[in-house]
């Protein structure tokens, strides 16, 4: 199946082009018909897959058919971390193109000065994460009362992080007839709770068993002691073609010493997390996609929202409490196609996340026995 025959229109069809898009992914596929008919969707899907455009490229469409009333904002995406928000606010520059569609991006850790001043300009839709969102609504400027859109994305994230206070008080105000998308690489319990609540008469989809990584991943695991890690990531790394990585901790500090003893050894290293500056996590970012650095160190606020073209490696340097993290973490790599490799350093302490990530994923994965420190 093309992009023609989903029905998009042709300045969509053509910003498609220009990014060498030609076929949709199976979520797109099944999604945008349904969007497009006016129907809520439950779209659960691995990282990876396309989600932002299955919503993205239907709801542009949507608004671009439809007249504007008033200044007021049309669509509302909420997204659970700034890196997705950006992210998705890329997307729809790019899908755009010429449509007379204005959106803005608002999220915390920044001034609110220069977002203040673009909800001044009226736009269509707003990108959030639900905090900032949520403050800025609270000091009266950002009116939703006449949205016809919302959007949840990853919203197995956002209750992870703690958002559903923020997300009740937000969808509170909202009117009742709206079309709602709703979006989760996860569908536990306290998700489907949320998501019956959330959507009328829902089409579902779901390409892929919940909570399963994708086929192009290949899956390998190191058992190494934890005062070894260190060194056993030095040795990996010694393989030139691994050009472009990926590597995950479970703390802020322990990325930046892996950052600080991966420079001491030569190799270009950045990390990223909570604790840095919006602009210093987004020149990290941007280093990265542009290959001015090799590694990127990364805590779980980067698993998901991080989308860069052709990354090979992903490095689970530390092994996640959560099993499903680590589906989102791989998913960073073997991402529109291409494949991809995703190593985990595994401690004697850390076998029980192990064996959770093993049943998760319904398959042993493959540990790599001859190696240095094992």
């Amino acid at each position: 199946m093309s992009f023609k025959q989903l029905n998009l229109i042709e300045p969509l069809l053509k910003a498609l082009e220009i990014k060498g898009y030609d076929q949709p992914t199976p979520i797109q596929e099944q999604s945008i018909p349904h969007i497009l008919q006016g129907r809520d969707i439950f779209g659960c899907a691995q990282t990876g897959t396309g989600k932002t455009a299955a919503f993205v490229l239907p709801m542009l469409q949507l608004l671009t058919a439809k007249a504007k009333q008033g200044n007021g904002v049309r669509a509302l995406i909420l997204a659970p971390t700034r890196e997705l928000a950006l992210q998705i606010s890329d997307s729809i520059t790019t899908y755009r193109g010429q449509l007379p569609i204005k959106h803005t991006l608002l999220f915390g850790g920044v001034s609110q000065r220069p977002q203040v001043a673009s909800l001044q300009r009226h736009p269509d839709i707003i990108v959030a994460t639900p905090g900032r969102l949520l403050d800025l609504m609270e000091q009266g400027y950002v009116s939703l009362k006449h949205l016809d859109f919302l959007v949840l994305d990853e919203a197995d994230r956002m209750l992870d992080m703690g958002f559903i206070r923020d997300i009740r008080k937000i969808i509170a105000v909202l009117p009742a007839k709206r079309h709602t998308l709703f979006f989760s690489a996860t569908a536990a319990p306290e998700i489907m709770k949320l998501a019956n609540q959330l959507l009328n008469n829902p089409i579902h989809v779901s390409v892929s068993p919940v909570s399963s990584t994708a086929e192009a991943v290949k899956q390998a695991v190191y058992y190494v002691k934890k005062e070894d890690k260190r060194l056993l990531l030095k040795h990996v790394l010694t393989d030139k073609t691994i050009e472009h990585v990926l590597v995950f901790t479970r703390t802020k500090r322990g990325a930046d010493r892996v950052a600080k003893d991966l420079n001491a050894l030569g190799i270009r290293a950045e990390a990223i997390h909570g604790n840095k500056s919006q602009n210093a996590r987004e020149k990290a970012l941007q280093n990265f996609k542009q290959r001015r650095i090799r590694v990127l160190v990364a805590t779980d606020i980067a698993s998901r929202g991080i989308d860069v073209q052709q990354l090979s490696h992903v490095i689970n340097y530390e092994i996640p409490e959560q099993a499903e993290t680590y589906v989102h973490r791989i998913g960073r790599t073997g991402r529109a196609g291409n494949s991809g490799i995703a190593l985990s350093f595994c401690t004697n302490e850390e076998r029980p996340y192990m064996r959770d990530i093993n049943k998760l994923i319904k398959k042993q994965v493959e540990v790599v026995a001859a190696h240095p420190f094992s």
